[in-house]
């Protein structure tokens, strides 16, 4: 075996389908889009080589867009501010000896197995502004005054759909830093207590730098996924009410698939692709750290 793994020949024969797979796969697509970019297209006619044209039209005169780019880092920033405290709250509150923690965890990691069409069905008929639970309650306590078009107003549509999101995904992020708080050694909590650490600064100064690696990685998977939400925003609004919940990716589906407009439709998916990259080594830089030995 160890033989086997010394020789360049046999790494490349495992190596070589796995890597064909990837090229076909991802980066094939990321230089087809690119070329695709700088050209006008809307697949019956012959291409147009406009060069920069349409990143020069995307950032100084479509509104649309910059509408959507910061839709896009609002609901990024607001997923990343809710759902990591109250995940690695959750996690904490778990990771300790309570009577029917197995319930929980799954009652909470539910949303996450179901599909983002039914989640986004089923907020859809709760934020009805006619039988949905969320108005109906506010008039049996008395606060009609609340009560909102949740889905149709352009104040409310977006802080709707962030809800729904962090609904959805809190549990998944739970369940990785319920694995990394759980993976910490009891003895480094029993000698906290020993010397006389409370628990929030057992918390504090150990649990919370312990999985502080978990919690980058997190933050970068987390993020990256806020960048390229669209199903639960394409099945609960569509984007709208006059744009007000469109983000990056429903904007780039809009332009490729209803307008036929693919090249600046290109242009927009490599635009987020960067974007993606941007954030994901920001995030990497914020949370890096030498691995903590136990």
């Amino acid at each position: 075996m160890e033989l086997m793994l010394r020789n360049k020949k046999t790494i490349l024969a495992f190596l070589l389908p796995g890597l064909l797979i990837y090229l076909g796969v991802v980066i094939v697509p990321i230089v087809n889009t690119a070329y695709l970019s700088v050209f006008k297209w809307n697949v019956l006619g012959a291409k147009k080589f406009l060069g920069l044209e349409n990143y020069i039209q995307l950032f100084t005169q479509d509104d649309v867009f910059r509408t959507g780019l910061k839709n896009t880092f609002l609901l990024m920033g607001l997923s990343l501010v809710i759902q990591i405290p109250l995940a690695i709250m959750l996690a904490i509150a778990l990771s300790g000896k309570i009577k029917g923690k197995k319930y929980f965890k799954n009652v909470i990691f539910f949303p996450n197995i179901l599909s983002s069409v039914a989640v986004g069905l089923l907020w859809t008929f709760i934020y009805n502004p006619e039988f949905g639970i969320i108005n109906k309650v506010l008039s049996a306590v008395g606060l009609e005054s609340l009560t909102r078009l949740w889905l149709a107003e352009e104040q409310t549509v977006l802080p709707s759909i962030i809800i729904t999101i962090c609904w959805q995904f809190v549990g998944y992020h739970m369940i990785l830093y319920l694995a990394a708080i759980e993976n910490i050694p009891s003895s480094m909590n029993e000698a906290a207590v020993i010397d006389g650490a409370d628990s929030w600064r057992t918390i504090r100064y150990i649990t919370l730098p312990l999985i502080k690696p978990i919690i980058g990685i997190d933050a970068v998977l987390m993020a990256t996924g806020a960048l390229r939400y669209f199903d639960l925003i394409y099945i609960m609004s569509n984007g709208g009410p006059n744009h007000a919940s469109e983000v990056i990716a429903s904007y780039m589906y809009y332009k490729s698939f209803r307008d036929m407009q693919y090249g600046y439709g290109s242009a927009i998916s490599l635009v987020l692709l960067v974007l993606c990259l941007g954030v994901a080594f920001i995030l990497n830089k914020a949370f890096k750290s030498e691995e903590i030995q136990y």
